[in-house]
């Protein structure tokens, strides 16, 4: 790290101006890391930018109010062409993640020294350079949501009117608006990448950005999606997400040994068969299913999944996820990971219907937020007293009040944008062993997105043998970096 300076941008005119209101603590640094051999040097801009509200107070105008303060980490190449330059927004999910794990695991030019399966990496951990970072071929802003990171309401302002589908989707798609205008990037490709509700904010951010401030989108990366709620909810009456998650639980049992020497691609196959037919009609059947019917059924789906006949007949053919995580290997007192099922972990109390946590967040928790509490200080020079928060819970209860009476979907909005805007591409990632959003219930969303056939060939998948955080897999990580700066380089249309 080379130079270090600040650059606080100059308050508006009226009561912007006033002495105490919040500035931009943006923190400037140099950098530079060698890529195939290729030295790259970049920019890092690093803190927290202010959002600002146009207020009318009866009828009159009444300034621009200060309401945020966003933590960003911008990464753009020196000497670039901006109007060549491709910039890619990233964020994470929760809701109430920070972008810490797309920043430090897969994207950025910094990575953590995590481990993996069997083999963690001890604290204090390490960061090194990551090789394979998406800044070779596009820049890179981290963006981190309201009450996320070190992002806060202003003194004065609620916070919970961030924690909701339109008020966060508005104060990101303001984040993006602004940093595309001050640093001269409106004619720059730009994408999004979101992971988990990130693909959820993503995908109403690119209908947002077109119809609130005409902005266009190349491409957008969703990683470990969830564009449809009603595919994830195990609630009564809903039987949608216990066949949808059905190939994910045969590909957990599958690399836990439960299936022998199958093949994975088999396996799948054969999940995938019955879920799409003959499960979705024994469930659709009830009480009308003969015993015979019944007994083929409880059979088929406790064989594919690992359970036992027993287990999957006492749950009535229904097999609710987290209950699957903490009865697959109860019999060697494991419990599976729900993020990363490749993870396991003990309990204290293996009677439990509910695993106490999850072993694969455990894993991950402690060496990115390390990391990430000595990157912003010691490499990009910004301090701040405020505990970053990597995934908070103050960000309940989640506002789904646009939804009201009927479920949550952006499979509507990505429609939208991809309608409006033909030459928008998408790259959906799929991890097999993801146990959070499962494969084939995107997959299912995305079949049935209402667009027209020629636009289907925009959408393009990738899979791997991981899960949600895919690049925690070391291998996943170097080939879906590989994915993504192709991804970039096809679809900016340069």
């Amino acid at each position: 790290m080379t130079d270090k300076t600040t650059d606080e941008q100059p308050e508006d005119a009226g009561k912007d101006s006033a002495q105490d209101l919040p500035t931009d603590d943006l923190v400037t640094t140099q950098h530079s890391i060698t890529v195939k051999r290729r030295k790259l040097n970049y920019t890092t801009t690093t803190g927290r930018v202010v959002l600002r509200q146009e207020v009318l107070t009866e009828g009159t105008f009444d300034g621009h109010q200060p309401k945020a303060e966003v933590f960003v980490t911008a990464y753009t190449l020196d000497g670039a062409d901006p109007a060549r330059r491709p910039v890619t927004f990233a964020f994470n999910g929760g809701p109430g993640s920070s972008s810490v794990w797309l920043h430090l695991g897969l994207l950025g030019p910094r990575r953590v020294v995590s481990g993996d399966v069997d083999d963690l990496a001890p604290p204090p951990y390490d960061l090194v350079d990551n090789a394979e970072t998406l800044l070779a071929h596009s820049d890179l802003v981290f963006i981190d949501p309201v009450s996320t990171g070190y992002s806060r309401a202003v003194k004065g302002e609620k916070p919970g009117q961030y924690h909701g589908f339109q008020g966060d989707l508005e104060s990101v798609g303001e984040v993006v608006r602004l940093w595309t205008s001050r640093n001269g990037r409106w004619m720059s490709p730009k994408f999004l990448a979101g992971e988990s509700y990130g693909t959820t904010r993503a995908a109403g951010l690119a209908d947002y950005l077109q119809t609130r401030y005409g902005m266009y989108l190349n491409g957008l990366m969703l990683i470990s999606s969830v564009l449809d709620f009603t595919t994830l909810d195990f609630s009564e009456g809903n039987d949608l997400p216990h066949t949808l998650f059905l190939p994910t639980y045969a590909a957990i049992a599958h690399y836990h040994g439960l299936h022998g020497d199958r093949p994975l691609e088999d396996v799948l196959a054969d999940a995938e068969d019955f879920a799409s037919r003959d499960y979705p009609w024994a469930l659709a059947r009830g009480n009308r299913l003969t015993a015979e019917e019944r007994e083929a059924a409880v059979t088929r789906l406790a064989s594919l999944t690992g359970l036992s006949v027993d287990y999957v007949d006492r749950v009535d053919l229904r097999i609710e996820h987290v209950r699957f995580f903490t009865e697959l290997l109860r019999d060697r007192r494991q419990v599976v990971g729900r993020l990363d099922s490749r993870f396991t972990g003990p309990e204290d109390d293996y009677g439990r219907e509910h695993f106490s946590q999850d072993p694969s967040y455990s894993a991950i928790l402690g060496p990115y937020t390390a990391a990430l509490n000595h990157y912003v200080r010691a490499e990009l020079g910004y301090e701040n007293d405020l505990p970053y928060e990597i995934l908070t819970g103050n960000v309940r209860p989640w506002s789904y009040k646009e939804f009201e009476g009927k479920h949550v979907t952006v499979a509507d909005k990505l429609a939208a944008a991809m309608r409006a805007n033909p030459h928008l591409k998408v790259h959906i990632v799929y991890g097999h062993l993801d146990g959070a959003t499962p494969y084939y219930a995107a997959e299912h969303v995305v079949a049935h997105l209402r667009v027209p056939a020629a636009l289907h060939a925009n959408i393009e998948h990738a899979y791997y043998p991981a899960g949600h955080m895919m690049y925690v897999h070391e291998p996943s990580r170097v080939q879906q970096s590989k994915d993504l700066a192709a991804f970039v380089q096809s679809a900016s249309n340069r």
